[in-house]
């Protein structure tokens, strides 16, 4: 920068989840807090320790819809839904950039990837999209139009082609619909090397092509790996195949980030405090908090959980006490002491928190598959040591451990390197052996606590008939094991909610719980020959340690004009002897109109904590933006239409409490 003429800061950026320094849950994790408050204080230590390292620009949030488990990154978003997935998108936002953008020691965020790139063809990355114009602006737009809303200064476009037409040189979505519709002011970044990909995908003849292609459609910069596309602009200028006035346009919305920014004033960090600030003890606060918050609850059955009068604990799984899959830090520029010092594993944390009266003993069990190919990080998805491991004496050994013990709790999932990008798969059963050792626990007939470290539903049909309690803790950081070991015990009680439908089985994806209703309604839930075409968990499901009913649901009046706003309240009480957080959710359905509507949509939802035996009145205000269609196909437009909607609240995508509300012209 000194040795420029113009001296021009650099941007420096790096993809960052799920942290730089002090690990936090996975994304993915974040969501099933149901809590953008929450969500927004995590973004804010990710971005500000970030900073401190000298980074100024995260590729992040990425905030794709994703609707199909099989996918590898759905481990870096918020789930299925565009309600919910806006809702934190706005918290990732603000949490990584403050309040504004150059707020000091925040970053830039870059939304990703703009647009539909969870909807690839077989989610195979890279893969091409297909995506109907109604699907576009009522799922996948949303999340990207609320982050932009909330300041965010920059997007990075999708590798794949959208409708036939590359992100990266797809003018109507990075000019007619970014900036012409939405009003963005920021700058448009490609995925890596994705410029010169157009000529791989066949949009371009080369790569002086592909740069005047994508700069004319919108593209404000190139992320490259080797040699640059950009690098034949002033070629392109000089042949007449861009003007200057785009090139201007160009290179004024990156100028004006980095003013925005303060990197003209302030183009380095003061190393001296980067010690300090990453060191600040309130940050591993906020991580165990963000880890109780998050695991979700899914069987609790008889009440083994909390446990209770446990004299001995077996701790059996291959990720029981792995630093690294603790962690999940594919992306993370952590310290070289974070993963051997600083994490907690289930097994540390449960040892801790047990105590010198409860014996706590461990045996791995089995180990982890190998990759069939290699994969973008590395070649071998397994948590294994080298030493040798003799599968047949580790399996013996850790039932022996489960027999003599009084409860057996089970870490299974998939490792971290069977997660994010080049990470899909197309079966959803438990990696390797881990089914085995599974039913070989359960059949010594000890209660058994299965947790799931895992970011996407897994085939837990065995598990939900025959394990008596079961949570996904998903990968939850640098705190993670301390966590689980809280909400064993009971110190602390799940409130985490399912972002995502979790399916019985891979042959019933993709499934989700906002669908449109069929010619027979009725007949929905045995569409399959040989399997329920139900979730095995809904949308929004999560147990508590105590029970929540839902009384008095009214709205302050049943009939409304168009434009006009109604309040709904309902009380939500809490029946139990533990004083516990739910998630009220508001769902909603238009029963007639110009086009067909979502069977159920979420339009509202609210974190509550409840003291044991007492009652708390709700509200939603329901106006046009809960009512209105995102976008309807018939009209071409976005519209509010005189109807009779079915509104439903409870806490899960099938709550049962209903009224009607009448909206006329």
């Amino acid at each position: 920068m000194e040795q420029s003429r113009l001296k021009i800061p650099l941007f420096i950026a790096a993809d960052i989840f799920p942290g730089t320094d002090t690990l936090m849950p996975v994304p993915i994790a974040m969501a099933a807090t149901w809590n953008p408050d929450l969500a927004q204080r995590v973004y804010d230590v990710e971005g500000r320790d970030a900073r401190a390292l000298g980074i100024n620009w995260i590729f992040s949030p990425m905030i794709d819809i994703t609707r199909d488990p099989r996918w590898g990154r759905i481990m870096e978003g918020n789930g299925e839904d565009p309600f919910l997935d806006a809702s934190i998108a706005r918290a990732e936002v603000l949490g990584f950039q403050g309040p504004k953008i150059g707020t000091q020691g925040h970053v830039l965020a870059c939304p990703k990837h703009f647009a539909g790139y969870g909807f690839s063809v077989g989610v195979r990355d890279y893969d091409e999209v297909n995506i109907s114009e109604s699907e576009l602006w009522n799922f996948v737009f949303p999340p990207f139009e609320a982050a932009f809303k909330a300041g965010a200064g920059c997007t990075m476009t999708a590798y794949m082609a959208l409708n036939g037409v590359p992100a990266a040189a797809n003018e109507w979505l990075l000019t007619d619909v970014l900036r012409d519709k939405w009003g963005f002011k920021g700058f448009a970044v490609s995925d890596a090397d994705n410029i010169n990909g157009l000529v791989t995908q066949g949009l371009a003849k080369d790569p002086a092509d592909a740069a005047a292609r994508a700069l004319n459609a919108g593209e404000d910069m190139e992320s490259a790996i080797f040699r640059p596309a950009y690098s034949n602009l002033p070629m392109d200028l000089k042949d007449g195949k861009i003007s200057t006035k785009t090139l201007d346009e160009a290179v004024r919305r990156v100028l004006e980030m980095k003013i925005r920014m303060g990197l003209f004033e302030h183009p380095y960090v003061d190393a001296t405090k980067t010690d300090a600030i990453l060191s600040d003890p309130k940050d591993r606060q906020i991580a165990l908090h963000a880890a109780e918050e998050s695991a979700v609850l899914l069987r609790n059955d008889g009440g083994l959980l909390p446990l209770k009068n446990v004299k001995s604990i077996a701790v059996i799984g291959p990720l029981a006490d792995s630093k690294k899959d603790t962690l999940c830090a594919r992306f993370s520029f952590v310290k070289p002491s974070m993963n051997q010092d600083e994490t907690v594993t289930v097994l540390e944390g449960l040892r801790r928190r047990a105590g010198s009266d409860v014996s706590v003993e461990y045996a791995p069990g089995v180990e982890m598959p190998k990759r069939k190919f290699p994969g973008l990080l590395g070649g071998i998805a397994s948590a294994k040591s080298n030493v040798p491991f003799d599968s047949k004496a580790e399996l013996e050994r850790a039932v022996s451990l489960a027999r003599k013990s009084d409860v057996a709790v089970l870490v299974l999932g998939e490792p971290a390197t069977m997660i994010g990008e080049a990470a899909s798969r197309d079966s959803l059963g438990l990696p390797g052996d881990q089914q085995a050792l599974l039913e070989a626990v359960v059949a010594t007939g000890k209660p058994v606590v299965l947790l799931l470290m895992t970011a996407r539903p897994l085939d837990l049909r065995w598990a939900s008939n025959h394990v008596a309690a079961i949570m996904d803790v998903w990968y939850p950081g640098v705190e993670g094991g301390a966590a689980v070991a809280h909400l064993l015990f009971g110190d602390v009680n799940p409130s985490g909610k399912l972002p995502f439908t979790w399916v019985r089985d891979v042959g019933q994806v993709p499934m989700f719980y906002d669908h449109r209703l069929s010619f027979q309604p009725a007949t929905e839930s045995r569409r399959y020959w040989d399997e329920e075409s139900t979730p095995l968990y809904p949308f929004g499901f999560g147990l508590t340690y105590t029970s929540f009913t839902f009384d008095n649901f009214k709205l302050d009046r049943q009939t409304i004009k168009q434009g006009q706003e109604v309040t709904l309240s309902v009380d939500v009480h809490n029946a139990g002897k533990i004083d516990a957080s739910d998630v009220v959710q508001l769902y909603l359905h238009q029963s007639y109109g110009s086009a067909v509507r979502p069977a159920r949509e979420l339009r509202g939802f609210q974190k509550v904590r409840i003291p044991a035996g007492t009652t708390e009145t709700v509200r939603f205000t329901i106006g046009p933006s809960q009512l209105r269609y995102y976008w309807s196909t018939a009209t071409k437009t976005f519209v509010q239409e005189a109807s009779t909607f079915n509104l439903w609240v409870g806490d899960n995508a099938t709550a049962a409490l209903h009224t009607t509300l009448v909206v006329t012209q």
